[in-house]
């Protein structure tokens, strides 16, 4: 059966695909390995041109690259050149800073030298998402490459071409035969390459019942996997905030690329004092975006990228009135073409409601109302997911001390939760484990291996010996 890129603005088919046979997926699977054994021994110089190279090309290509991603997924092409130029940072950061990341540790011990190294590990597996079809790559791809280790990359089938396109940016950065390398299947086919002796490890970012299964299979076959999964955030907002600045975020954080994002703000839980004044100026301020043809620059918000996860999030929303919430903005999906749903708040929600306690992964946004500021944190953390969250007030050391108190991998004070190369990108509990990016998403890839060479420096206590 072929693969369909369907553009989600029309519903029209774009582009149809081969799924690879299982001849191509061998010859890929070769090629990296071979890739691999040479470009573990080339050297952070060696890497770093390569990588500023394929940074120079993205943003050579941002125009194209970007059409091409609105086209299949639906964003607007302002988000998509943004999301083109981000790839291109993130190159350019790991270009500079890989080898400070992996520098050898020397520690102390009764050796004559003792040190700790990082070296590749081989072929990484990486299983990506639809909703930034460039950025979750690059995000992995960056570090992992600078690292001295390869990619096969299989990308979600709506996204086929962008997939074909990111092999092609490598390509043209002169990369090595095999070093970046797209494979084209459908989901079925995947647990047996993660099985596959060639690849060394694998990485997702997706669902949670995805993220079971890859988790499952790189278990059995004892290999490392890094899990990006679902998140369903809480944007907190204090009696002290400042309301305006925080719902003029609200509608950023909660309606970027048409709500589709894990790190999305979700559940906005509002203190009681000012539940209804915020409420009011989010409405206010949501029904001002533009929706509408994703290639127009006007366009603020584009469709959903299929018209399944319209429907889905139209349920979802459906249910929560039925249980008694209220629809102060938008609610209706649009009639016409295309896999259009409009910016949505509402009110009323509670804790039983499935916009509470599932992921609602569109432009859908949550109220709930908090009694006070401990009541608001026991809200946030009542969630089986963990990924990221946001909180708003005027007492940033009080600010402090919540945050510590909030189960997820990161915690946005006055600002829009996002993903930056410079810091720790990951999460807690059904969000999944592992990081990306800074310092710490590059040593997900390597070997922590330790150097001990003797004889015993003199003068040193001795250290026993046993079997572990």
């Amino acid at each position: 059966m072929s693969i369909e890129s369907i553009n989600p603005a029309t519903g029209e088919v774009i582009e149809t695909f081969d799924p690879f046979t299982a001849q191509q997926i061998d010859e890929t699977l070769a090629r990296a390995r071979r890739a691999y054994l040479h470009w573990r021994t080339t050297s952070f110089a060696e890497r770093s041109t390569l990588m500023r190279r394929v940074a120079a090309t993205l943003r050579a290509r941002k125009a194209e690259l970007a059409r091409v991603a609105t086209l299949e997924m639906g964003k607007t092409i302002a988000e998509s050149e943004a999301e083109v130029e981000k790839c291109a940072w993130n190159c350019d950061y790991y270009a500079e800073n890989a080898e400070t990341f992996l520098t050898p540790e020397r520690v102390a011990t009764n050796a004559a030298e003792s040190y700790v190294e990082f070296t590749p590990i081989g072929v990484v597996l990486a299983i990506m998402p639809w909703n930034f079809p460039y950025w979750q790559v690059i995000r992995f791809a960056a570090p992992a490459l600078m690292a001295g280790n390869t990619a096969v990359l299989k990308h979600a089938s709506n996204v086929s071409r962008c997939a074909l396109e990111i092999e092609r940016i490598f390509r043209e950065a002169d990369a090595p035969e095999g070093l970046f390398s797209t494979i084209l299947v459908p989901g079925a086919e995947v647990e047996q390459i993660i099985a596959d002796p060639r690849v060394a490890a694998v990485t997702l970012t997706g669902s949670g019942p995805a993220g079971m299964a890859v988790a499952a299979a790189a278990g059995r076959a004892i290999k490392k996997s890094v899990l990006e999964l679902g998140g369903s955030d809480a944007f907190i907002v204090l009696a002290d905030a400042d309301l305006d600045a925080a719902a003029a975020m609200a509608v950023r954080s909660r309606f970027q690329n048409a709500g589709q994002s894990c790190i999305a703000a979700k559940r906005f839980i509002v203190e009681e004092p000012v539940a209804d004044a915020f409420a009011q100026k989010f409405a206010e301020e949501a029904s001002k975006l533009r929706v509408g043809d994703p290639l127009d620059a006007q366009t603020q918000m584009g469709p959903m990228a299929r018209a399944d996860l319209r429907d889905g999030l139209v349920d979802q929303v459906e249910r929560a009135v039925a249980m008694g919430a209220q629809v102060i903005l938008g609610g209706k999906a649009d009639d016409g073409a295309g896999a259009f749903y409009p910016p949505t708040i509402v009110t009323g929600v509670t804790t039983e409601m499935p916009l509470f306690r599932e992921e609602t992964f569109g432009p859908v946004a949550a109220v709930i109302r908090a009694r006070d500021a401990e009541h608001a944190v026991e809200l946030a953390n009542d969630s089986e997911f963990g990924l990221g969250g946001n909180l708003w007030t005027s007492d940033i050391e009080r600010g402090r001390q919540l945050a510590r108190r909030l189960e997820s991998g990161a915690v946005f004070i006055n600002g829009m939760t996002a993903s930056d190369p410079r810091l720790p990108f990951g999460g807690v509990k059904q969000s999944g484990y592992g990081r990306e990016l800074s310092s710490f998403g590059i040593r997900e890839f390597v070997n922590i291996q330790t150097v001990w060479i003797g004889p015993a420096a003199a003068n040193t206590p001795p250290v026993s010996v046993a079997a572990e």
